[in-house]
């Protein structure tokens, strides 16, 4: 079996500021199904372009931003732990992720109570917040399940006052599961993960995010025992208003759906097994955040019990 977990990250522009607690893309192919017993190394490169019409407003602490534009590298690493006793029949898995990277963002225009700055740019090196999970999977033939539960512990580097960040300066927490189908006589596979994020308040700028829904999805056919090639997506779509004294912008509901081509590799290392996916998507749909490019790669590597 292969071992998974999954990351989150401000990535793309949504809620407040436009930034999200769920990294959509995070989940692709074979993600429900249950990890090798076990201590494992999820690794996540990300890397994402993005931008918004100057017509459309975003806020961050104290201003109000138009035009914004977004360019963002992650590299995120999960240690996990798999145990051999299963749960009500199912296969236990608990890690935490973290990781370095960097963001520039820029607005053709940022209005504050201060002053009217154009063509205003902040960069940002440092890392993300921290995300613990734990997740329980089940086999049974052809069809695989799973459910999670997941947060953010706010570290990382945010500023309420500069426009790039990393982490996302509130406390979150997202739950959700997820179904594989992977047939091994025919090499037809496909996945789906369904959550839904509780914000809460940030304190810096009393702004607090609305109830957030995503959905990760994956189709691919094994070509040969090792490779995989298909299409892979998500759908963004806040259910509830932005809230708080510092939610100027009213509602701010935001949502985005993407696509784009995916291709995967099965190897071993040792007497276990190893995959490597590299996906890129391409956004649209998108309302209250940036629209763009992203690409993904998942390295799942074991590191024995």
């Amino acid at each position: 079996m292969i071992s998974f977990g999954f990351f989150s990250s401000q990535s793309v522009l949504a809620d407040e500021g436009g930034v999200p607690f769920w990294m959509s893309g995070q989940y692709a192919s074979m993600a429900a199904v249950p990890s090798q017993p076990g201590w494992s190394l999820v690794l996540m490169p990300y890397v994402y372009s993005g931008s918004a019409d100057k017509s459309k407003n975003f806020q961050h602490g104290q201003s109000v931003n138009a035009g914004l534009s977004a360019r963002e590298s992650i590299f995120l690493f999960q240690l996990g732990y798999s145990a051999e006793e299963k749960i009500l029949g199912g296969q236990p898995y608990v890690g935490v992720g973290w990781g370095p990277g960097s963001n520039t963002t820029t607005a053709f225009a940022s209005v504050s109570s201060l002053n009217t700055e154009f063509n205003k740019a902040n960069s940002v090196t440092g890392s993300t917040d921290i995300y613990p999970l734990a997740s329980l999977a089940w086999n049974q033939g052809n069809n695989n399940f799973m459910t999670y539960v997941t947060g953010d512990i706010p570290v990382g580097t945010y500023s309420a006052s500069s426009l790039a960040a990393i982490g996302i300066g509130h406390t979150a927490m997202d739950a959700g599961g997820g179904y594989t189908y992977l047939n091994n006589t025919t090499g037809l596979e496909f996945s789906s993960v369904l959550g839904a994020t509780y914000n809460w308040m940030n304190n810096q700028t009393n702004y607090k995010n609305g109830i957030d829904s995503h959905l990760d999805w994956s189709v691919s056919q094994f070509v040969s025992q090792n490779w995989q090639v298909g299409i892979a997506g998500y759908v963004y779509y806040q259910l509830t208003a932005d809230s708080g004294s510092g939610a100027r912008l009213g509602a701010f509901k935001s949502q985005v759906a993407a696509i784009g081509p995916q291709v995967g590799y099965l190897f071993n290392i040792g007497k276990k097994q190893a995959y490597i996916n590299l996906r890129a998507y391409k956004e649209f749909w998108a309302q209250n955040r940036v629209e763009g490019y992203a690409m993904i790669s998942t390295i799942s590597i074991p590191l024995g019990k």
